[in-house]
């Protein structure tokens, strides 16, 4: 490897290039992702039914869990991984790589057994009812047998990118998502194997992007590598991996609690159709998010290896072009949604009804979607330099604080139409307190250059 390929051209190369070079493969990745997810909705909502879109939205919750667990363990890592390339530290990247996958493999085993042992209790408390839990049931059990394989894969994928390699991370992903899409119309249509099949297309996809990760690592000519001696699990190492990776894990966690309230309120007030809608709705909202998801991890390993290395000017510049796509990815999303809502929700279903429900939910819930861009990149900024406990806060507010009060408050007096009305108000009470914790915190990261 080159000079110029290595990590350290983070530090000195312009910040705009930077982000090119680092975002778009990860905001291709993550869109890519979220494509297949909503491809894998409208595969089984025309080939299955508009109930199995209800059933495959009451496992939202149990996937965050699981997505939740895998992002303790990568997201943590990744930051770790920048910071200690920042400062020179190549062997405590070693280490943290090799403590990563050995994190991978204990976790997923175990959250994967106890999820597949009380599957039918987690989805009926999750709002299955019996007419969708059969296809909740099928496509989760599938799922959760593939749980090593998706937790390991998401993991170390962000460790590539964190250590150098974000046109290979981005790789990854669009190489899960081709064989997806290729696999998961063979088996519902074809095999006719319903919504199991698209569950065995998605496994089976993750297993073959695995397999890639898995050889980038293993290849003594990747910059960061597997090193026997790395595998030895440390507690030091594995704390600093979940406290950094708190953050984004606490934040999943409280959106699988918010999307079970959500789905009891939905099927309190509106029925298994209204559980579907927000399936819908959530998909949508979810491609956006991932987008800008997709920018932080290009500024992550930027603001990591900068912060690491003392250079406050260069984080500041990286945040403030990352507020700017932030903005402007969310803003794009709500003109999308709010002028055409009835015709993104046909792609998913023939079922007027829940194309009738998913239009009013959706023109409702993107009223605020313009400004949660730039809370999302604030949010994960914090995290990306190591300020676990401002992260978390901010990761916190929209779903605890803000958007739990007005699902408990609102749907009691407005119904079905209180339970959207909930998401732009806590949207935008999020988006002042991200700005109040920057205008706090951002002075004093200056004083310390």
């Amino acid at each position: 490897m080159s000079r110029q390929d290595t990590p350290h051209i983070l530090g000195t190369e312009s910040i705009g290039k930077l982000l090119l070079q680092y975002s778009i493969p990860a905001i291709i990745g993550m869109t890519v992702t979220s494509l297949y997810h909503i491809i894998d909705s409208i595969f089984i909502g025309h080939g299955v039914g508009a109930m199995a879109i209800s059933g495959l939205a009451i496992t939202f919750p149990l996937m965050n869990l699981v997505i939740a667990f895998s992002t303790l363990v990568g997201s943590g890592a990744s930051t770790i991984s920048s910071i200690r390339l920042g400062q020179k530290d190549l062997k405590g990247a070693t280490e943290v790589l090799g403590n990563t996958l050995m994190l991978c493999l204990t976790n997923s085993i175990l959250c994967g057994s106890l999820f597949f042992i009380f599957l039918d209790e987690i989805l009926v408390f999750f709002g299955a009812s019996e007419a969708t839990l059969p296809y909740a049931r099928d496509f989760m059990q599938v799922i959760l047998l593939g749980t090593p394989i998706s937790y390991t894969m998401i993991s170390l994928n962000n460790v590539m990118r964190a250590t150098g390699y974000p046109k290979k991370a981005m790789l990854t992903s669009m190489l899960s998502v081709l064989c997806n899409i290729v696999l998961a119309p063979l088996f519902i249509f074809h095999f006719d194997w319903g919504i199991r099949g698209a569950a065995t297309a998605t496994v089976l996809s993750q297993f073959i992007a695995l397999t890639w990760v898995l050889y980038h690592f293993i290849n003594k000519e990747s910059f960061v590598h597997f090193d026997k001696n790395s595998l030895k699990m440390k507690l030091r190492i594995i704390l600093t991996i979940f406290s950094i990776g708190m953050s984004p894990f606490l934040m999943n966690v409280c959106t699988c609690v918010i999307v079970i309230i959500i789905n009891n309120a939905l099927k309190t007030h509106g029925g298994d159709l209204a559980i579907g809608a927000y399936g819908i709705i959530n998909r949508l909202l979810t491609l956006y998010i991932m987008i800008v998801l997709g920018l932080t991890m290009g500024m992550q390993p930027i603001s990591g290896y900068n912060f690491g290395a003392g250079n406050m000017d260069r984080v500041k510049k990286t945040l403030k072009r990352g507020i700017m796509v932030g903005v402007a990815i969310t803003t794009t999303g709500f003109l999308l949604c709010e002028l055409f809502p009835y015709t993104i929700s046909g792609f998913f279903t023939d079922s007027k009804e829940l194309i009738d429900i998913s239009a009013k939910g959706l023109r409702i819930g993107v009223l605020m979607f313009p400004v949660v861009g730039s809370q999302v990149v604030i949010s994960n900024f914090f995290q990306s330099i190591g300020k676990v406990k401002v992260s978390i806060f901010l990761s916190l507010s929209r779903q605890l604080i803000y958007l739990l009060p007005f699902l408990i408050i609102l749907p009691k007096h407005y119904g079905l139409t209180g339970v959207w009305a909930s998401m732009p108000i806590s949207d935008a009470l999020a988006f002042i307190t991200a700005w109040v914790a920057l205008g706090i915190y951002l002075p004093k990261l200056t004083k310390v250059a």
